[in-house]
């Protein structure tokens, strides 16, 4: 990989998202070597992924170059790499560009889309996860109201514009209304011709209540926004196939649709040689300790998504979001100079900083520790902190701008079918 050699300790990150960014800066100005490998040469700012998928937002806006967030750093070298497998005894990486060997190895690999076993579902569901998964889903949605306007068979028409999103989290709740607004206020304008009320959006949530990680208030007037915005809330449904045209579920409700978004649930993305039954628990996560060491290691660490670290308020691990990831990082940063100085460790403890949620124009749920509030000025709230811990002045900027624009016109200007998108049961 053609990293120099040196006396400091060798640090070894895995990841380039909030965990193993956070991580990298609070090491930025030690005496240690830090290297970074991610398959992409950039850091996404995964929140706002929804609002690219359906033309609120350009992918440049959401997505920040790891070299340059590093680019002052001493000591720092970034490697763009997919990381293939461990080799712990001999304290070595393989990546497809080469092994690498390490002193301190941490594992910031994130999460990826949990189809729980079902390879229908994964083979014709849209996920959104990654910049390109998005992209897929911007494309498709525009195509089917472009094939939408060619057929002339009624049911394939409807099935091109009807739209199920699986998932009743954040990230469901967040697309689902950012779909209405757009059958709303957009595709009347765009589609004259083509009679758009007919479209329909669906949120299919398996437990008896939206956003069930915040309030029952916060859930309560999710619900009562999207219905307000028309979309379809089933909740204690879950869906149990999808082959490309139906969806089925555990009741006698089934969807046809072209159009199926899984937003269920992610797992942790473990790697080979750190995956060993006894090393992993619930959520396909890497169980850790206080420190974030995984399960029968000093120098090896897992952050982030991929680390289950249960507590007495978190049985079940923390959750998968980026404030655990951020402040793992910040202090695993700070424990690894300890572990250099051969000073005591500090153990994790995760300050809960609140929850929220948009729903679409001027609606927004946030829960705090000590305020819960929804309506206008939470929208203003989410809008406020989302531009804040985006990376990049510039970055800002434009979501800033772009929101202003959408805002005031109406409008998402991203709605362009940049590369096609065929699923493969079509092709």
């Amino acid at each position: 990989m053609n990293i120099p050699k040196t006396s400091f300790p060798r640090i070894v990150i895995i990841g380039g998202g909030f965990a193993g960014i956070a991580l990298a800066k609070k090491l930025s100005k030690q005496e240690v070597q830090v290297i970074l490998l991610d398959k992409n040469n950039y850091h996404t700012f995964q929140p706002l992924l929804y609002q690219v998928s359906t033309g609120g937002l350009e992918p440049d806006s959401i997505a920040y170059p790891i070299r340059k967030i590093l680019k002052d750093f001493p000591n720092f070298y970034f490697r763009l790499a997919n990381v293939e497998s461990i080799n712990h005894q001999d304290k070595l990486v393989n990546t497809n560009i080469g092994e690498l060997n390490f002193d301190y190895l941490v594992i910031a690999s994130g999460s990826q889309t949990n189809y729980y076993g079902n390879s229908e579902i994964k083979k014709h569901s849209m996920a959104m996860k990654t910049i390109p998964q998005s992209l897929n889903l911007r494309s498709l949605i525009l195509e089917n109201f472009e094939d939408a306007l060619l057929t002339p068979d009624l049911n394939e028409r409807n099935a091109l514009m009807n739209f199920v999103i699986v998932g009743g989290g954040p990230t469901g709740v967040e697309l689902a209304g950012a779909l209405a607004e757009i059958k709303k206020g957009i595709l009347p304008k765009d589609y004259p011709d083509l009679d758009t009320r007919l479209a329909q959006i669906h949120i299919v949530q398996g437990e008896n209540r939206l956003l069930y990680g915040m309030s029952n208030k916060s859930s309560e007037k999710a619900e009562k926004f999207l219905e307000k915005l028309g979309v379809h809330v089933w909740k204690n449904l879950r869906v149990t196939n999808y082959d490309g045209t139906t969806v089925t579920t555990n009741s006698d409700v089934s969807f046809e649709t072209a159009t199926v978004v899984w937003a269920a649930g992610v797992k942790g993305a473990t790697i080979n040689g750190i995956d060993a039954k006894d090393l992993i628990g619930p959520g396909n996560r890497i169980m850790v300790n206080e420190f974030n060491q995984v399960k029968g290691f000093s120098d090896i660490f897992a952050i982030g998504d991929i680390a289950f670290m249960k507590t007495k308020k978190f049985p079940n691990g923390l959750p998968m979001v980026a404030q655990p990831a951020i402040q793992q990082g910040r202090l695993l940063g700070e424990n690894l100079i300890r572990i250099v100085k051969k000073k005591p460790l500090k153990s994790f403890v995760y300050k809960d900083k609140g929850s929220m949620a948009t729903i679409g124009r001027n609606k927004a749920v946030v829960d705090l520790k000590k305020f819960k509030f929804q309506g206008v000025f939470a929208w203003y709230v989410w809008m406020f902190v989302h531009l804040f811990f985006i990376i990049g002045f510039r970055n800002r900027i434009i979501v800033f701008i772009n929101w202003v624009y959408n805002y005031i016109r109406f409008d998402r200007e991203a709605r362009l079918i940049i590369r096609p998108y065929k699923k493969s049961h079509k092709s």
